[in-house]
């Protein structure tokens, strides 16, 4: 290992230990590439093998929206590529449009996000693109570098890391299909006009020549989701992909050629029996049920033919679905690949890019079909630009783990450190299987918000929250913690509730096994009108645990767990043993006041203040501290505050301490 890497890994003391198990996962994934199979991905009967003839089963995500936008992912109204390229260079005027467009597609995939991808456990990448970024709508056969650019650049990204790159031709020339994704604009399709067609049998043995001695190409897609009436010409389907391979085969007899069938990768009645020794059948599979009856279709095709099966995309779903699609498809020995890796505003995905205020902004005046101020629309794509790039995304952890975890485990694992004394939210509970790692009582997240299974959460408005609050409890349910305590002692528990009825009751299990009695949720008058109720006091021993809150009845919603210690461990010398922070002093203040603090061990310490709505408005410290107690001056003129309640915290290592509050009276 590097040792400047191992040095700061042991120096980092601020790390949560999470993040050092990540780190630590992708150097050993990144010194041990070099154990890798090399050469080509080929078939071998109805299974994907490598070089050494051992079976491959291809784990993957797309890179959709990158190289053919997509209008739901951008949330415009402009649906296709071309009318989301189009509103943007009409808005912005020709010179920056375009300008901007570049500048998108450098900064949307990069080589981190290859990275990340691989870090995730995933082995192969499906990239669509569309076909004018290789050759302008308006010359035919004239080829240019902007597309093979970007697949280099992706290529070579997927050759460090060892996973393989799919090329997926989504945008035909005319449109293999007359929807959006196609980027149909009306003309004639790709299955009405022969010159279309053999454009499209031309590009793809240009790319075939560029890439035939590519190992880590793991083949080509040849069209995404095709969809036509092909009753009056059956053979047309089936001749148009005997046409593009035949060009291929011409150039390169290494790749795997991808078949998807008619009527969005889905029928396959046209497309027998198999014209090559290296092709496999590629279906899609979304919104249906996840059971063996919905693919046995393809089953049967596969043995039938002695040709394997992909599943090219699939996604847009809950997290519980994904665990179920892949157990099935791991049942069946077939391979798949997830749409999309980022779009807006997403917990479905394992990237979301955040939206500004001017970018909603924007769009508000877009899809009101008001023309937008080019300076200001400026101003507003570039932030989105900025926040595209994956290290500004929000990461979905839950999604990469029930894609890849999940299916083979029903182990729980933490979302996030919850470590007492402290407060734990309640949308911060462990990642696993529904039954396991939680249970509700429907399979979508009514407040759509933070995370993608079947808890329901949505937006909080209490004065301290992490933003969210579970909502819409129903009898039976539970959530399950894993938990570490910092010291052993007796802890106070409470919880934060908000109710309109006195018919909620809550049982709280540590390390399975229940403590105190049933708890009654009183009536607060209001679902965001929240209450602290007391738990319990309880004695908890150092170290990992399980928590776990059932819920019988309903008509509650519940935004944190707070556990803090009553006494804590001590030596003889009664050295400083827990972490604890003390009530300002004076208070009410004006304009300055002390905040005073202890840390047991050296440790990362981040202070910060808060006004009545949660807003932050200061932070004091943010740094690492030795152990000892501490005395930090809030001195409110320096922030041009008014008088009124403020809120402080104190987090030292991830631990939060309760919010405290501290009064300004000029």
């Amino acid at each position: 290992m590097n040792k400047n890497i191992y040095s700061y890994l042991k120096t980092a003391k601020h790390i949560n230990k999470n993040l050092i198990t990540l780190l630590f996962s992708f150097l050993i994934f990144f010194f041990t590439k070099s154990s890798f199979a090399q050469g080509y991905l080929h078939t071998s009967g109805t299974i994907i093998v490598d070089g050494n003839n051992n079976e491959v089963h291809l784990k993957g995500l797309n890179l959709g929206n990158w190289l053919e936008p997509e209008g739901y992912m951008w949330q415009t109204n402009a649906n296709s590529p071309t009318a989301i390229y189009n509103l943007v260079v009409n808005t912005l005027g020709q010179q920056n449009g375009t300008q901007f467009w570049s500048t998108y597609r450098q900064t949307y995939i990069t080589k981190t996000d290859i990275d990340r991808i691989a870090a995730w456990g995933f082995n192969s990448i499906r990239l669509p693109f569309h076909y004018n970024l290789f050759t302008p709508k308006a010359t035919p056969y004239v080829y240019i570098q902007d597309g093979f650019n970007y697949v280099d650049s992706v290529l070579s990204w997927c050759t460090t890391d060892h996973i393989y790159l799919i090329l997926d031709m989504h945008c035909a020339p005319g449109g293999q299909n007359r929807d959006n994704i196609s980027d149909y604009q009306g003309d004639p399709t790709l299955w009405q006009d022969t010159s279309l067609q053999n454009r499209t049998v031309a590009l793809w043995q240009k790319i075939a020549q560029r890439y035939a001695n590519q190992p880590w190409i793991g083949g080509y897609d040849l069209l995404n989701e095709p969809v036509w009436d092909f009753s009056s010409n059956p053979q047309q389907f089936r001749n148009m992909y005997l046409n593009i391979t035949n060009a291929i085969r011409q150039v390169d007899q290494n790749h795997i050629v991808f078949i998807e069938g008619n009527y969005y990768a889905t029928d396959f009645s046209l497309l027998t029996p198999k014209w090559d020794n290296n092709m496999v059948y590629s279906f899609h599979k979304y919104w249906n049920a996840t059971t063996q009856g919905t693919i046995q279709y393809l089953v049967d095709l596969r043995t039938s033919q002695q040709v394997p099966l992909w599943m090219g995309e699939s996604g847009e779903n809950t997290d519980t679905w994904y665990t179920q699609c892949i157990q099935l498809m791991n049942a069946n020995d077939i391979g798949w690949c997830w749409w999309p890796l980022k779009k807006m505003n997403s917990i479905n995905c394992p990237l979301s890019v955040n939206e500004t205020s001017d970018y909603k902004t924007l769009l508000n005046q877009w899809n009101s079909n008001v023309t937008p101020n080019a300076q200001f629309a400026q101003t507003a794509l570039n932030g989105m630009l900025q926040n595209m790039q994956s290290v500004k995304c929000t990461f979905n952890p839950d999604v990469i783990d029930a894609l890849i975890r999940q299916p083979t485990s029903t182990a729980s694992i933490p979302f996030t450190n919850n470590n007492i004394p402290g407060t734990i939210f309640a949308a911060d509970y462990d990642m696993g299987q529904k039954g396991y790692a939680y249970q509700d009582s429907d399979s979508l997240n009514s407040g759509g918000q933070y995370r993608n299974n079947g808890v329901d959460i949505e937006n909080c408005n209490d004065i301290f929250s992490n933003g969210y609050d579970v909502g819409w409890i129903n009898n039976g349910e539970f959530l399950t913690y894993t938990v570490y305590a910092f010291q052993a002692g007796t802890y106070d528990i409470s919880l934060r509730v908000a109710s309109t009825s006195n018919t909620g009751k809550i049982l709280i299990r540590w390390d399975n096994q229940i403590i105190g009695s049933i708890i009654n949720v009183p009536n607060t008058n209001g679902w965001q009108s929240w209450q602290t109720i007391d738990a319990g006091t309880y004695n908890f021993t150092e170290g990992t645990h399980n928590l776990r809150l059932d819920f019988f009845s309903s008509g509650f919603n519940l935004n944190y767990i707070d556990m803090e210690t009553v006494t804590g461990v001590k030596d003889a010398k009664n050295t400083i043993k827990k972490f604890d922070v003390l009530q300002n002093y004076p208070n009410p203040f004006n304009p300055s006041t002390k905040i005073d603090f202890q840390i047991p061990k050296s440790g990362f310490v981040n202070v910060k203040v808060y006004n009545a709505l949660g807003k932050e408005v200061a932070t004091l410290a943010n740094e690492e501290m030795n152990q000892g107690q501490y005395t930090i001056n809030f001195d409110a003129s320096k922030y041009n505050l008014s008088s009124g309640v403020y809120f402080y915290q104190v987090t030292f290592n991830g631990t939060r301490s309760k919010m405290l509050k501290a009064i300004l009276l000029k």
